[in-house]
């Protein structure tokens, strides 16, 4: 049978269970290194980067020359190729030289632009250590949450069977055994929510790390990330970030644009030697000579105003719109930094009032509650109300501890770096 005081030991020893993990721990660090490791977007700015830097020794090289064979002047009555002194079978090599330094400027190009492929793949893999830290935080806060309810389901499905006891013997009142059921039922619907979202996010991160996360557990705490810098260090570590890198390298881009703009205001020239090979004699019976031809050829800018400066002056104004895009991805990544140092510093301060007063204060109110409820000085519905704003304080408590690291993740994507 269950009494006052009975229902007191249920609730009272509802605080010291402990709960059982699983024998498999995934931690934070090896789901960042299943994640970097079977990301296929690594591997694509790597091959990306590589193929752009053999590109560039293949645009420095001079075009391939033009070999060319002819027959030239052959008699159509005869097809005799030593009727005619002009007759001749010609071999012929011809060569192109572009533009000034251009062949030199395009390699460079090339080169800056694999630059840009490893900065674009060290991104990727910050962002994709964020986007795995934030699942993996949101999935342990899940798990945290399920242990939490169950715990106080247990506690409830007690408390349901103390109340209808109490109330078969006379003990207790009708609505006492409702408010229970109640509140039970109320507890099982929040654990098919949590479940709902723990499920979630366990896919999610299985499409992160390649793993079957239902086979696994997270730790029972937290990692120790590590102190993070100031919010003054992390901005003027910003110009060195991935992002802004990319950014910087579209500007050496676009200045190369400038220096190839700039030398197509030259010629583009090429040299030709042909040689002919011809048969038969001259009138005076002697060998009729082979010929030799020599040629230079160029194009001549001559309309410049319509092509040349309008390239020029298009270049000049995308270098312009590249440094633009660096200042504003720069302001955008401040911005953004302040925003998250803030959210971090805002959730630092409430994380410490729930730890150091509310749980505790929530705490005492339960026992002071149990206390006059053992001593018929309160009624089961301010028991349950303490019991609900303990289990809800809890809840709080462990989602605010949680975001607090969810934003000194956010925070360490500023930082830029990979380990």
């Amino acid at each position: 049978m269950f009494t006052r005081a009975s229902i007191v030991i249920v609730i009272f020893g509802s605080f010291f269970h402990v709960s059982a993990f699983a024998d498999q721990i995934l931690s934070l660090d090896e789901a960042e290194s299943l994640a970097i490791r079977s990301d296929p977007g690594r591997l694509r700015f790597e091959s990306q980067a590589s193929a752009l830097r053999e590109q560039a020794v293949a645009d420095a090289q001079l075009p391939d020359p033009r070999i060319s064979v002819g027959l030239l002047n052959f008699p159509v009555d005869t097809f005799d190729r030593d009727q005619e002194p002009m007759t001749q079978i010609q071999f012929g090599v011809e060569q192109k030289f572009p533009k000034g330094d251009s062949l030199a400027i395009k390699s460079a190009k090339r080169k800056i632009g694999a630059m840009a492929a490893t900065y674009r793949g060290e991104d990727r893999q910050l962002q994709l250590l964020k986007q795995v830290r934030l699942v993996w935080l949101e999935l342990f806060y899940w798990q945290r949450a399920e242990e939490v309810i169950k715990q106080n389901q247990r506690v409830f499905k007690q408390l349901v069977t103390a109340t209808q006891n109490n109330y078969a013997v006379g003990r207790g009142q009708q609505q006492d055994v409702l408010h229970a059921q109640l509140e039970a039922s109320r507890l099982d619907d929040r654990l098919l929510s949590i479940l709902d979202q723990q499920e979630q996010a366990a896919a999610e991160l299985s499409v992160l790390t390649g793993l079957v996360i239902t086979d696994f557990s997270l730790p029972a705490s937290l990692p120790e990330m590590g102190p993070l810098p100031s919010r003054a260090e992390i901005e003027g570590r910003l110009q060195k970030h991935p992002m802004l890198q990319i950014a910087a390298s579209e500007i050496e881009k676009s200045h190369k644009d400038v220096a190839l703009a700039r030398e197509s205001y030259k010629p583009e020239w090429m040299l030709g030697v042909r040689y002919g090979f011809r048969d038969g004699n001259n009138n005076n019976g002697s060998e009729r000579a082979d010929f030799v031809s020599v040629g230079v050829s160029l194009d001549v800018p001559l309309f410049k105003n319509k092509r040349q400066d309008r390239v020029l002056q298009a270049s000049q104004q995308q270098l312009s719109a590249s440094k633009n895009l660096l200042d504003q991805r720069y302001l955008e990544l401040q911005q953004k930094l302040r925003k998250a140092y803030a959210n971090w510093k805002a959730l630092e301060q409430r994380d410490s009032i729930y730890q150091l007063k509310l749980i505790p204060q929530a705490g005492q109110q339960t026992e002071a509650t149990l206390f006059a409820y053992q001593n018929d000085r309160s009624d089961f519905t301010s028991l349950m109300r303490s019991r609900i704003t303990s289990l809800d304080t809890q809840l709080k408590a462990m989602r605010i501890h949680v975001n607090r690291a969810k934003a000194a993740a956010r925070i360490l994507y500023f930082v830029g770096e990979l380990s």
